[in-house]
């Protein structure tokens, strides 16, 4: 085993690398500066990735490309068993992956075929001497815990925002390795027939600076286009709370919470949300955090910057106004790049 090895997987939306696989190259190079090592950020998509010079750029000392037809179309078994045979082969000390959806399909399906030890909800890395330890964050962000690797190598699953991207660095051309994988290497036993791609051209919630949720408060279904209208003149993504995920309102990948995604925006709108323990594991490390909420003793103002007690079918549409009146001012007066978002990222004025 080569302790000095750091892998990423990498994850990838279409043809973009995903912002988590960047925090995970991060996450990699503190670990690999611990113990002068090597980052190597391994891709599973079936062919040599297109952007291996920004892999570079943002902390991957290598790209290696495992290479097989049927990985064009994801499949958890599939990705994972690729994954698996070349840490069996090579002996990485760590796997890094993201905790996103597809992460938290792949990291336990490439611990479990060779036996690999996995630490879940990993919020930080570091080595001790030799031995590889993880702070977790567990009961919905309330304890953390810091466990060790029993063995190496390991998988850790890496919850999102827990580190930020490096600053991008030109450093010249990054060695690709390409390893084409042998027919019938792969289990198959999934075929992917089809695939729909939902929010096209939406910012995703873990990209987003700007997040307006909705809550049961909202009353029913038909209200939260209160939220979208809010969330539309800000130029930001649009949030929900497990409640009326489970209740229809709203597809599953608008959940934020425990067991949704976790964010870190810079402004968090919690529009009807009481603030139960699972929703603030997700969104309570936001830089602001604005509540509205009939009741005064919702949990949420625990956590809040700002907290407005009122009804959201009147503040809702009142915030809505008079964020357009002021950002059309803005526009009027001020020559800026980057649209309605970046000036109030910019301004940040609530």
């Amino acid at each position: 085993m080569k302790q000095t090895d750091i892998w990423v997987w990498v994850e990838g939306k279409g043809h973009k690398t995903a912002t988590l696989t960047l925090e995970m190259l991060a996450a990699a190079s503190l670990l690999a500066g611990q113990v002068g090592g090597r980052v190597t950020a391994v891709t599973t998509a079936g062919s040599v990735p297109s952007d291996a010079a920004m892999l570079g750029r943002y902390g991957a000392d290598g790209v290696l490309a495992l290479c097989h037809p049927a990985l064009a179309r994801f499949s958890e078994e599939d990705h994972a068993c690729a994954l698996a045979a070349a840490v069996v082969e090579r002996e990485p000390s760590v796997v890094l992956v993201g905790a996103s959806t597809a992460g938290k399909s792949i990291a336990p399906r490439l611990a479990a075929g060779p036996g690999l030890p996995l630490l879940t909800a990993c919020t930080a890395l570091e080595w001790k001497g030799r031995t590889l330890r993880a702070v977790r964050s567990l009961y919905g962000g309330n304890v953390l815990a810091t466990e060790e690797f029993s063995a190496l190598p390991g998988v850790a699953l890496v919850l999102p925002r827990s580190y930020s991207p490096l600053e991008p660095v030109e450093k010249g051309p990054v060695p690709v390795e390409e390893v084409l994988l042998e027919a019938g290497s792969l289990p198959g036993r999934v075929q992917v027939v089809s695939e729909a791609r939902e929010g096209a051209g939406e910012t995703a919630l873990e990209d987003a600076d700007i997040i307006v949720s909705g809550g049961r408060g909202l009353g029913g279904p038909e209200h939260y286009r209160l939220v979208r209208e809010l969330a539309q003149t800000l130029g930001a993504a649009c949030g929900a709370s497990r409640a009326i995920v489970d209740a229809g309102w709203v597809p599953y990948k608008h959940q934020v919470g425990q067991t949704g995604k976790k964010v870190k925006p810079k402004i968090y709108f919690a529009c009807g949300i009481s603030g139960a323990v699972q929703h603030l594991a997700g969104m309570r490390d936001a830089d602001i955090i604005v509540a509205i909420n009939q009741d005064p003793e919702a949990p949420i103002f625990q956590v809040a910057t700002y907290g407005i007690v009122g009804d959201v079918h009147r503040v809702l549409p009142a915030l809505t106004a008079a964020f357009r009146r002021r950002l059309a001012g803005m526009a009027g007066s001020e020559e800026h790049e980057g649209g309605k978002g970046h000036v109030w990222n910019s301004r940040c004025a609530v």
